[in-house]
């Protein structure tokens, strides 16, 4: 990312909240730790002034956020800006990855994906919610790490109540540049059915799970074309009861990334047609398209070139990445023809990872852009 000299100093309120919200760790799996955090961000919205409520995804769960400058009785078609609260490190990982400045650096447990680049959008909303062309809505979900499955309809519900969506999940690390195409994500399960035996004493009458499941773990690797974008990858494997019984069940889980829908359906079918290579041995497959994939399209290339521009009135060059393997909210989006823009979140590294960071002479320049998005898009 390239800077202007003359950027604006940070704003007095964004980096306590980020240290708010860093220190109070939000794992996908402590429904206690959710909720704590969602009431941080509410009363965080409210204090800069916004409009902030809870909305239960289910009966005991964590519930998503919604911030907005929205007037009462304005039902227009508005900006959707996307984020997540949860995050992947369990709790306990502040002590391993403090909380701390080391030169540009600074560290901590989601800081990177992603809860500083949600407060550089809140903050960038707090600074134009009464002047802002459209209404803004920013939804923070729960349960984006672990496939937004509670998540994905209202995300769908806010989508087709908009005219674009921004989406907080982190620039990526080598440059800060945005992005504009994800590949689709899923899971396969295949399960194998034999017939449990004595190894020793017959043999012969057994049909052993774990063989036929060997067969189809190569099957199902050579699915990937990397010339194409497809990556199948087997990742899981449980079978057998004790080595000295011919088992009698086995199960493999396999993710894979796909870059457009024809691709989806062209591997559908292969993985459907699957079938039995051990005599005797039945299978069960199972082909779940979890995201689906986000292809670069003009409309979305419109959005970025709008953005682009606000960027450089902010200070800095916003540049385009090549299509990622990685999935977010954004695929759910961008599957309903909404023009969506990724990436604008913070800038820095080690998303997942114990050297988490984001980068303190970027943020004020994100902060900038920000407001300068949410106003001026119309």
């Amino acid at each position: 990312m390239k800077e202007s000299s003359g950027s604006a100093q940070i704003s007095s309120q964004l980096l306590p909240m980020i240290e708010r919200w860093v220190r109070f760790e939000s794992p996908s799996y402590s429904e206690e730790a959710l909720c704590g955090m969602a009431r941080i961000i509410v009363q965080d919205a409210v204090n800069l002034g916004l409009r902030a409520l809870t909305q239960p995804l289910s009966t005991d769960g964590a519930p998503l956020v919604h911030i907005h400058n929205r007037r009462d009785g304005d039902t227009r078609p508005g900006i959707l800006v996307l984020g997540h609260y949860d995050t992947v490190h369990p709790i306990g990982t502040i002590e391993k990855n403090p909380f701390r400045i080391e030169g540009d650096k600074l560290y901590g447990p989601g800081i990177y994906d992603m809860k500083a680049g949600i407060c550089l959008a809140l903050e960038g909303l707090a600074q134009v919610q009464a002047d802002t062309q459209l209404p803004v809505d920013l939804v923070i979900l729960p349960d984006e790490e672990t496939g937004s499955h509670r998540s994905r309809q209202v995300i769908e519900d806010f989508a087709r109540r908009s005219l674009y969506a921004l989406v907080c999940e982190p620039a990526r690390a080598d440059g800060g540049r945005c992005v504009t195409a994800r590949k689709g994500t899923g899971f396969i399960t295949v399960k194998a059915h034999g017939r449990p035996a004595h190894a020793g004493m017959q043999h012969q009458k057994g049909r052993n799970a774990i063989e036929e499941i060997a067969h189809q773990v190569l099957a199902l690797q050579a699915m990937t074309d990397y010339e194409r974008g497809i990556t199948v990858s087997v990742g899981g494997i449980q079978g057998g009861t004790t080595v000295n019984v011919v088992p009698e069940h086995c199960r493999i889980t396999a993710d894979f990334r796909l870059p457009d829908p024809q691709a989806a359906d062209e591997l559908r079918a292969k993985v459907e047609a699957l079938k039995a290579r051990v005599p005797d041995v039945t299978l069960d497959v199972d082909f779940k398209l979890n995201r689906p994939p986000m292809p670069r399209t003009e409309a979305g290339a419109k959005l970025l070139r709008s953005c682009q521009a606000f960027a450089v009135r902010a200070g800095f060059v916003l540049d385009e990445a090549p299509m990622t393997g990685g999935a977010s909210d954004a695929n759910f989006t961008a599957a309903l023809g909404l023009p969506t823009l990724d990436g604008l979140g913070a800038d820095g590294d080690g998303a997942h990872t114990l050297h988490e960071h984001i980068l303190l002479s970027t943020l004020n320049l994100r902060q900038r852009f920000w407001a300068e998005t949410l106003q001026g898009l119309a």
